[in-house]
């Protein structure tokens, strides 16, 4: 029969991965409460304006929210993994770097976003044809935060 050795140190060991894991943590990721444009306009609202149109005043949906999460959200449980395990199972620390690349990959959603193409009044207005982007606001005020619950 084989002698297992080490016992102690592998106990110590996964007694400080399940501290680690145990404690709650939420991320969140896009828009978040108090993120305001120059003219105090709340930049949730225009987000979800340029994401979901505005038929009323010719504004079609230019869905870059929806976009970025169909296209990467498939990576995201294993880059999760990779991130705990690199971070000795931190699960506040690993939510906050995943938070950063999550925040980075809708900032180039927004970016990638050409379509539908601006009206053409729109683009003499804004003196080019890039939806999406006008003042850089919107791209600016893309952020993440994780709390504790």
């Amino acid at each position: 029969m084989a002698k297992l050795r080490g016992g102690e140190r592998l106990a110590i060991a996964l007694a400080e991965i399940a501290t680690n894991l145990s404690k709650p943590a939420t991320l969140r990721v896009g828009f978040l409460e108090g993120a305001t444009g120059p003219d105090g306009d709340p930049i949730a609202m225009r987000a979800a304006i340029n994401e979901f149109g505005a038929p009323a005043a010719g504004i079609p949906p230019r869905p870059f929210f929806r976009n970025m999460i169909a296209a990467k959200s498939g990576e995201w449980p294993d880059a999760i993994a990779g991130l705990l395990k690199d971070h000795n199972y931190d699960a506040a620390l690993t939510l906050n770097l995943a938070g950063e690349a999550i925040a980075s990959q809708l900032q180039q959603s927004i970016k990638d976003t050409n379509s539908p193409a601006l009206a053409p009044s729109t683009i003499e207005r804004k003196g080019f044809a890039k939806p999406l982007i006008e003042t850089g606001d919107m791209l600016r005020a893309v952020d993440h935060e994780v709390k504790g619950d």
